[in-house]
């Protein structure tokens, strides 16, 4: 019998050792709820990862853990354990309030949080859709959302809806058509930033313009809409008999001999010419007097102290009857103030930057949730709450609500607006000291829709050198 010499043994377990898994990295050590060794940790210092077993925060401060490359853990101020269990990684980051709650919240928050990522895509010739409605969202009870791309000159068929559509152009250009209640024609070219509204029943078609075509999100004024349940031409026309096509329309039945067999849905069609060649001119054609489109983006802004917010609702767009909706821009350092809306949930969408929301549900009870660039947020009507940016570019997001005006209650105008004393008994009864700085700061009652506190104390970032350590 042959025995292996001693120089393959030693080869041998070389290759093992390799292969073994650093079982005392720090990483590893962390997970494990075991401490750092003295050699990772700076003497006389206390450690600025916040997801480490002797971090301290009684603040409860926002932790950008996407823009420091951190791996959150449930750790919080001496309390909470390592991970053992299955774990994955990118979703704790993108979610670092859930994994690591701040300490004021507090009993069962149904989920308010979807991403446009986990939802399927229905996939079409040059475009593709999909959808956050109530099935995905469950707390999506009053409005659903769509996102859609098409490509240049590829076409969303015609079609209508027993619900409302609301839009907003992401991005490149779209044209779209539609006829009104009373047989006017309407078409418009539309780009980024730009609204449009159809209400219930309206037949209206979708084309991509430009090289690029478009990229919109669609807003209908049910959480129980769904893509599958469109009223399509060819789907009515592929089930309808040809007797009564040919009835309708006042030609022989063999025109319709090759009308379309399935439903074309989302399709390359040809490219579209200049409104003014492409409008429909039989003797009986009359253009809508209704204005379906609208530039949101064109706005003049209102101003803020840490942003900006344009708001469109029936009053300055007639025809959105069920949906209003705001633009809001939040700087990084700034919070959309406390807040809460009387008259609708609200249905947020994140178009870029990274932010936190608390939302507080009365009786004791409130959650936070983190939301990154296409993320869908739920507030319902009246829970109070508030949009921190924790990052380091700012927040764009749409508010959208199933509602013909826009309406929010303002914390800080509201105990502005209130008798002082009163506020005084109620918040600062033991502490006369704090309750006058207190008072003296809301007097104003100046409502600041975005806001920034230009006396908030230095962000300390977490060192790169530890950072490294601990990845």
């Amino acid at each position: 019998m042959h025995l292996p010499s001693a120089s393959f043994l030693l080869a041998a377990a070389a290759t093992l050792t390799l292969a073994v898994p650093v079982q005392d990295s720090p990483r590893q050590r962390l997970l494990d709820g075991k401490p750092l060794p003295a050699r990772f940790r700076k003497k006389g210092t206390t450690p600025t990862n916040p997801y480490t077993p002797g971090f301290r925060d009684p603040l409860d401060s926002a932790v950008d853990s996407v823009g420091n490359k951190l791996d959150p853990l449930p750790y919080r101020n001496g309390l909470g354990g390592s991970v053992l269990g299955p774990w994955n990684p990118e979703r704790a980051r993108q979610n670092p309030d859930l994994v690591r709650p701040p300490s004021t919240d507090s009993g069962d928050v149904p989920n308010l949080r979807w991403s446009f990522v986990d939802s399927h895509i229905r996939i079409g010739e040059g475009g593709w859709t999909r959808q956050t409605t109530v099935r995905e969202l469950g707390t999506s009870t009053q409005l659903a959302g769509v996102n859609m791309r098409l490509g240049e000159g590829v076409i969303r068929e015609l079609h209508w809806h027993k619900e409302a559509e609301w839009a907003y152009v992401l991005d490149g250009e779209v044209r779209v058509t539609a006829l009104d209640y009373e047989g006017g024609s309407f078409i418009d070219d539309l780009k980024k930033g730009d609204l449009w509204y159809f209400p219930s029943g309206v037949p209206h078609s979708l084309q991509g313009l430009g090289e690029n075509g478009t990229e919109f999100l669609l807003v209908f004024d049910d959480g129980g809409f769904s893509e599958e349940s469109t009223f399509l031409l060819t789907d009515w026309l592929m089930h309808t008999p040809r007797s009564v096509l040919a009835e309708n329309f006042h030609l022989p039945p063999e025109v319709f001999d090759h009308i379309p067999k399935t439903e074309k849905y989302i399709f390359q069609g040809s490219l579209p010419g200049p409104i003014k060649d492409e409008e429909p001119r039989g003797k009986f054609v009359k253009k809508s007097k209704y204005q379906f489109t609208h530039k949101m983006l064109d706005q003049e802004p209102h101003k803020t102290s840490g942003g900006e917010v344009r708001i469109t609702d029936s009053k300055n767009f007639p025809i959105s009857k069920t949906v209003a909706a705001a633009h809001v821009i939040i700087e990084p350092g700034a919070l959309r103030e406390m807040h809460w809306h009387p008259n609708a949930d609200e249905w947020s969408f994140f178009i870029r930057g990274r932010a936190r929301v608390t939302v507080f549900a009365s009786s004791g009870t409130a959650r936070t949730f983190d939301y990154t660039p296409g993320d869908v947020g739920i507030v319902p009507a009246n829970m109070g709450h508030f949009v921190e940016n924790i990052g380091d570019e700012p927040v764009e997001m749409l508010e959208v609500f199933r509602a013909d005006e826009f309406r929010d209650f303002s914390l800080f105008q509201w105990l502005g607006e209130t008798p002082q004393r009163q506020v005084a008994d109620t918040l600062f009864a033991g502490d006369k000291e704090a309750g006058a700085k207190f008072l003296a700061e809301i007097q104003s009652a100046k409502k600041d829709e975005v806001t920034k506190f230009s006396n908030e104390p230095e962000h300390v970032d977490v060192e790169e050198e530890e950072l490294v350590n601990l990845r």
